[in-house]
């Protein structure tokens, strides 16, 4: 048995941060409902022009393992489903701008008032209370304002946009909140509200950063620099865009990287001997394993530095951890049936239970509306001539 089989997940979540949260839950043996309307689909259903997406790539990931039902949140009567549907369940997710499930009539105290004990799971931009709560945002907004965004980059460069990283860590820090707020139900009887804000998510990774700043010390982008080691970065190999991650942790490490680059004096070399002059010359010594890199293949540098002691791997692309045998043998990459009907990898659960069933996707992305038959049918137990007649007043649409 998987470690939270039993609970049932009323999920209103869009686009990816809520949705990542309650795909890990759903992946812990979960059930969960995908509430959307065929008015208002995920917007991840579609190609997604602010992620550049040719396909519904996001949603098949996040949405795999999870049932479907159509309702409509603007009729009457779709608000009166959706509480009997929270009523039949364990936790409520939501992930609109705050304020946005109360207007409805959906916010926590209406669904405590139908489910004494439920937990209800929100994820937003800045957090249901606070000055800037009003604001909506999506992942780009996230980092940069949680100030993980000018911390990544270059130097000499602006900062780096962050995307999907954002959301998943959202989503990921949810599904813990949300774990928490069942145990703490289990011994308590009481049900609770859990407010995650995206942008204080991006503020907790980056944490050294705000204690440096808080103590007067000014924190600069660095690229794959370290503050400590050098040659420490990735560096260009003789196959097109095939990089070589090294990080080099002591004297000792860096004799041998001498070696292998065929140029044992540098150890000696007063310039590089230390770790402090090797940070000091970290220019000079970037260029010279770069000068190396360049000229070998990647895997097996990668493997002739490790023999030697020295930190090192090829920097992996997204299809070599989906080919990865070790990844597979784990069930961290698992086959999932998309939409259209063809076969895919997707992520699986990070972590594994000693004494329980393996996480996992035991079913493929869902067609909107595809199992009302089970929601509506065998759980709030409509009958059909009552489903019938809420599909032609639109509120199961």
């Amino acid at each position: 048995m998987k470690p939270l089989a039993g609970i049932r997940i009323a999920d209103f979540t869009v686009h990816a941060a809520g949705p990542f949260c309650t795909h890990m839950l759903s992946q812990l043996g979960a059930e969960c409902i995908k509430i959307e309307s065929a008015q208002r689909p995920d917007i991840f259903r579609k190609p997604h022009a602010v992620y550049g997406r040719a396909g519904p790539a996001t949603f098949d990931q996040v949405a795999s393992n999870k049932l479907s039902v159509r309702l409509n949140l603007k009729h009457p009567e779709g608000i009166a489903l959706a509480k009997r549907l929270v009523a039949a369940s364990d936790v409520a997710a939501e992930s609109f701008r705050a304020g946005v499930m109360a207007r409805l009539g959906l916010g926590y105290e209406a669904l405590r008032a139908v489910k004494r004990d439920i937990v209800m799971v929100s994820v937003s931009s800045s957090g249901q209370s606070g000055p800037d709560s009003h604001f909506a945002g999506y992942a780009p907004l996230f980092g940069a304002w949680g100030g993980l965004g000018h911390l990544t980059g270059y130097e000499d460069g602006p900062p780096v946009e962050m995307r999907h990283v954002m959301d998943h860590s959202v989503g990921m820090n949810a599904a813990l909140a949300t774990v928490a707020a069942l145990h703490k139900r289990r011994r308590t009887g009481e049900g609770c509200h859990v407010d995650v804000a995206a942008r204080e998510v991006a503020s907790s990774l980056a944490g050294d950063a705000l204690t440096a700043a808080s103590a007067g010390i000014e924190v600069k982008r660095m690229g794959n620099a370290d503050p400590q080691r050098a040659p420490h970065g990735l560096y260009a190999t003789r196959a097109d865009d095939r990089w070589l991650s090294i990080a080099v942790s002591d004297d000792a490490q860096w004799s041998a990287l001498a070696r292998l680059m065929g140029r044992a004096a540098l150890a000696q070399d007063a310039r590089f001997a230390t770790a402090a002059a090797r940070v000091a010359a970290r220019d000079e010594v970037d260029r010279i394993v770069s000068d190396w890199a360049v000229l070998v293949e990647a895997e097996q540098a990668a493997e002739a530095l490790q023999r030697a002691g020295i930190a090192a791997h090829v920097s992996w692309r997204a299809s070599d951890i989906a080919r990865d045998p070790h990844m597979a043998a784990r069930g961290a990459v698992v086959p999932v049936r998309e939409t259209d009907g063809r076969e895919r990898m997707a992520v699986g659960f990070p972590a594994r239970f000693s004494r329980s069933d393996a996480p996992g996707i035991a079913r493929g992305t869902p067609g909107l509306g595809e199992h009302e038959d089970h929601v509506y049918g065998e759980i709030l137990g409509l009958g059909r001539a009552e489903r019938a007649r809420l599909v032609e007043e639109r509120v199961i649409y």
